[in-house]
């Protein structure tokens, strides 16, 4: 038996006047899920503990197992891992994104956050932009290393884990009171728009009608991690397939295969059937018998508040991901569970996240159900299957 996660980052919504009342997941054309959902146990799982933030850090621990209450340190962390960061035990990490603030001539206490990926800058332009501002800001206590598009890294040498304000939570919104309190911190990020505001890169950017780069914004300080090894816990060798940093750096601390994907961005144009293929080889051919897929679109289009690009990237999962995978599996004669969910929602009509619980499909070649359900938050509820612990899913999928 082979077993599959395939997640859709945020996939998750409200109910959109735009789509007739539906959520994207149920407006979505989904040829493929609305096939296997009527052979899977359909239900509702909450990944976010009480109290926590809901972060796609809680939310994919969470889902492959680990109590973010007993495993989680902060999200840069994890994403330190991913870049091959050793952290001391002194160090904290804290997220540097490269964000866009507004262009207009108030201080910048007063500038409005624009958009937190710049729209969704390549690595290679971030690159660029992450150099100029190292050549000005880093020195013995805080040093700067590239991640992935808009999503980087900073080691502050015996540091402190402050409280601090994610950047898509203050979309649209004056960023003073958001900025941190700490003094360096803070003046970090206005040096660095200064930096960055009039960089050729930007220049040429905003001629091309893309957001500028224009500001380093610091948020999800901490501490080392110490994760359980994945297969000890579980007694399954997994893999990885994602772009993003955060988890790539899970699986490293967890001892999981990390399957870099030619193409893989993070983004609505990212290499789908890529991620598939390497899914399906890692368990036929790689030595693994778990694949976890993750799949950052949907949550990069509610961050932008775009319900029609949402669809889109929950479409593209379903035909060029979830179709590609279960033929490929049906194919090669290999018997497979499949547990396809969101790890949080991220409502388009507030663009950020929230901690509600989310509608999940688990699939068995073997044990093919036999139902009316559509998988989508409504027939979730509907079902009555309801998982209140998030991090005992994946012993559903295991069938412990």
């Amino acid at each position: 038996m082979k077993y599959l996660i395939i997640l859709g980052d945020g996939m998750a919504d409200k109910d959109i006047p735009e789509l007739g009342g539906k959520t994207p997941l149920e407006y979505a054309d989904t040829p493929t899920m609305d096939k296997y959902s009527k052979m899977s146990e359909i239900g509702m799982v909450h990944t976010i503990p009480d109290g926590m933030a809901p972060g796609s850090d809680t939310a994919n621990l969470s889902v492959l197992g680990y109590n973010p209450r007993d495993y989680y340190t902060g999200r840069s962390p994890l994403e330190a891992l991913s870049i091959g960061v050793d952290m001391k035990t002194t160090d904290v990490a804290l997220r540097c994104n490269i964000v866009t603030v507004s262009t207009d001539e108030l201080p910048y206490e007063e500038k409005t956050i624009i958009d937190h990926s710049s729209s969704e800058i390549s690595t290679e332009d971030a690159a660029v932009l992450l150099e100029a501002v190292r050549k000005e800001l880093e020195n013995d206590i805080y040093k700067f290393y590239v991640g992935t598009s808009y999503r980087h890294l900073t080691i502050w040498d015996k540091g402190e884990v402050v409280d601090l304000t994610p950047p898509h939570d203050v979309l649209g919104q004056k960023i003073g009171q958001y900025l941190p309190k700490d003094d360096k911190l803070r003046e970090m990020m206005k040096k660095s728009y200064d930096i960055l505001s009039n960089h050729p890169i930007n220049v040429e950017r905003m001629k091309s009608g893309l957001n500028p780069a224009n500001s380093l914004w610091f948020w999800g300080a901490g501490t080392r991690p110490m994760l359980t090894s994945f297969e000890e816990k579980t007694g399954h060798k997994g893999a990885m397939i994602s772009a993003v940093d955060l988890l790539k750096g899970i699986a490293v601390g967890a001892g999981m295969k990390v399957i870099e994907v030619e193409g893989a961005n993070g983004g609505l144009d990212t290499n789908y059937e890529g991620k598939a293929d390497a899914a399906v080889d890692v368990l036929l051919n790689g030595g693994c018998d778990f694949a976890y897929i993750h799949l950052e679109a949907p949550d990069e289009m509610g961050h932008q508040g775009s319900y029609e690009r949402k669809v889109k990237a929950i479409e593209n999962l379903d035909k060029r991901i979830i179709k590609r995978v279960v033929e490929k599996m049906e194919a090669a004669g290999e018997d497979f569970r499949m547990l396809v969910l969101p790890d949080h929602p991220t409502p388009v009509a507030i663009r950020t996240h929230v901690s509600d619980p989310v509608p999940y499909m688990l699939y068995d070649s073997t044990d093919k159900k036999n139902n009316t359900w559509s998988y989508n938050e409504k027939d979730g509820e509907a079902s009555g299957n309801y998982i209140a612990e998030g991090h005992t899913i994946i012993n559903r999928l295991f069938e412990k």
